[in-house]
């Protein structure tokens, strides 16, 4: 309903914004005065802001990819678009008002081309930096015997969002980063999919490709929130009959990638330390009615030994800390991926990006791999966490 809701608010943008490009190209060349050219240009523009809603209505295949990627790109573009034409409509009107010699009007043609400039540095920069995967390190200690281990090196991942902004270039430049940190241990705090199992191109590629993570015990994940089969244009959602739940081919690809599920459950690895796999706090999945809580996790297991939480969320914070859990690594919030988003994130979550600690547990939200809804990033990174916890000797 809310994405319903904002339609006329989407439209009304994009007239105003389709406007503001007629008046800069019109001060360029009379060309651009003529009705048909404007009648041209206005199709071309309108068929492009609307390309997420035709994707969303075309049957699935080639044609409903192109337009799915194209309206995931225009996304991004037209939030800049939007932000420095009306930045640039207020600075005029001061202008006007002020009426002061020091103050020169720029012509239409000029003030246009500037912002022409600034919204596609801007955006390429986003398109390129959301492509570019970073390694983030952190160190922490955790004050118990894990058995016969001093030290345990982790690469945490999240949000890859496979689908129709990210595939096989992003997914092999991801594995030949974790390998080349030699981790003892890969976990993916959730968020694998991007809602559609048909949006992935090449699964079995892709599964080959995350079958080659390297580490000493394997790669384990937890499901996120948007790990579920569902209907999902320009980020909104839209109502189904019964509980939405994860595609078993979702299930069925992990297998093949070497990638163990952890439902609500927990595995002891080398008799050392615990790791626990939360299902998501919105959407627990197929067969999970409601998740386990913090004091229900660790109930049945020896907490003298250490314990490892991925849980796609970073909820519960405290009361997984109260709870005797160490370590916690969760993803989901992008880091408000692009700016100025990043700004509301960090009041929304207690720990939106980075490391928290709450007593004696440790926090690490990563920004994620992937990217959901604008292809881009700015003012945020995409990045692998590469975690050194070392243990009590």
């Amino acid at each position: 309903m809310l994405a319903v809701y904002l339609s006329p608010l989407y439209l009304a943008v994009n007239l105003y914004l389709l406007h503001r490009i007629f008046t800069w190209l019109t001060d360029i060349h009379p060309f651009f005065e003529k009705r048909a050219v404007r009648i041209v240009l206005g199709i071309c523009y309108f068929f492009v802001a609307f390309s997420p809603g035709i994707g969303f209505l075309v049957p699935a295949g080639t044609a409903q990819r192109i337009l799915k990627g194209l309206g995931y790109y225009w996304m991004g573009i037209m939030l800049y678009t939007a932000l420095i034409v009306i930045a640039a409509d207020l600075i005029r009107l001061i202008v006007r008002k002020v009426r002061k010699k020091t103050f020169h009007r720029l012509r239409p043609a000029l003030a246009g081309t500037i912002c022409f400039f600034l919204i596609a540095a801007i955006s390429i920069y986003g398109m390129f930096n959301a492509r570019f995967i970073r390694i983030t390190p952190y160190e922490v200690t955790i004050d118990k015997k894990a058995g016969n281990l001093d030290s345990l090196k982790i690469a945490l991942v999240a949000d890859l969002h496979l689908g129709y902004s990210v595939g096989t270039s992003q997914m092999r430049q991801m594995v030949d980063k974790i390998n080349a940190q030699n981790p003892d241990l890969v976990v993916i705090a959730g968020d694998i999919f991007d809602n559609e199992y048909e949006a992935l191109d090449k699964p079995e590629k892709l599964a080959e490709i995350l079958s080659g993570l390297q580490s000493t015990y394997g790669t384990y994940a937890c499901y996120g929130n948007h790990d579920i089969q569902e209907p999902i244009l320009a980020g909104f959602t839209f109502p189904q009959d019964g509980k939405k739940m994860s595609d078993p081919q979702m299930d069925v690809f992990l297998e093949k990638a070497g990638i163990t599920l952890l439902r609500d459950e927990s595995v002891l690895i080398d008799d050392a330390f615990y790791l626990y796999g939360r299902p998501d706090y919105e959407r627990p999945g197929r067969g999970i009615t409601s998740r386990k809580t913090p004091e229900e996790i660790t109930r049945d297991l020896n907490t003298n030994k250490p314990v490892i939480v991925i849980d796609h969320e970073p909820r519960e914070l405290s009361e997984l800390s109260d709870a005797g859990v160490d370590l916690d690594l969760c993803g989901h919030t992008h880091d408000g991926q692009i700016f100025p988003v990043n700004l509301i994130t960090n009041l929304v979550w207690e720990n939106s990006c980075g490391y928290l600690q709450k007593g004696s547990m440790h926090n690490i939200v990563t920004s994620g791999v992937g990217v959901f809804g604008p292809n881009m990033r700015v003012a945020t990174k995409s990045e692998i966490c590469m975690i050194d916890v070392r243990f009590q000797s």
